[in-house]
């Protein structure tokens, strides 16, 4: 009869071991599924930009971010305050749940790096963070950079989610991601189920205007343990 060594046995356990963990942690995950406006009624303009740095544009919404189960958007009707303030709109807009493709529903500010702020009340472990800029057009903005931390001035504890400023102009490192186009379901960056009670978003214009637009910020997250 031919034994059956101890290492085996012992590969065979820890085999099983781990596919039930991963059934497990399947088990707590689910798709994260947002509440998406309709899309703009403009048309895709015949002139886009193009390149390695740039994500090709699809109308085809990208594939689902999986997520832990239990999370709710902890940003909605959350303060909000900006580098500077919105000649168009209030600030408050940004978490009110309301991100038409229409001018109402959108803030502007100035040219440059800028920056939009949301104290969540407490820390969270965040899950992922849904962000529309300004959908009423196809366009790339430029420099977008997701930034988390329990610091209000964003001077220590800092994690960057999302970095697309190749070359540093605005100041926060060397970006490695690309950019892409906005579209009506927005983009979603992956939390990494990190703790913080601030998200900061950062953006410098787009391929079509050198104005910062602003239309929703939606931060889904878990009471922090």
């Amino acid at each position: 009869m031919k034994l059956i060594s101890t290492h085996n046995i012992l590969c065979s356990v820890a085999a099983v071991w781990l596919l039930a963990a991963n059934i497990t942690f399947a088990a707590d995950t689910e798709a994260l599924v947002l509440a998406l406006p309709d899309p703009t009624l403009k048309g895709t303009p015949e002139q886009l930009p193009t390149g390695p740095g740039i994500e090709a544009n699809s109308d085809k919404a990208p594939a689902a971010l999986l997520i832990a189960k239990g999370v709710k958007n902890v940003a909605l009707d959350k303060a909000v305050k900006t580098s500077v303030n919105p000649f168009t709109g209030e600030a408050s807009q940004i978490t009110d749940g309301k991100k038409e493709a229409f001018d109402y529903d959108t803030v502007e500010m100035k040219k440059g790096s800028q920056w939009v702020q949301v104290d969540l009340g407490s820390a969270f472990n965040i899950q992922a963070i849904a962000i529309w800029h300004d959908h009423r057009y196809i366009q790339v903005m430029h420099d977008v950079i997701v930034l988390v931390s329990d610091d209000p001035e964003f001077k220590t504890g800092v994690t960057t989610l999302f970095n697309n400023d190749t070359d540093n102009s605005s100041g926060l490192g060397v970006g490695t991601d690309r950019e892409y186009f906005e579209r009506h379901w927005g983009r979603v960056f992956a939390g990494k189920n990190t703790k913080a009670r601030y998200v900061r978003g950062y953006s410098k214009g787009s391929h079509l205007s050198a104005l910062n637009c602003w239309q929703e910020i939606e931060v889904y997250a878990l009471p922090a343990k």
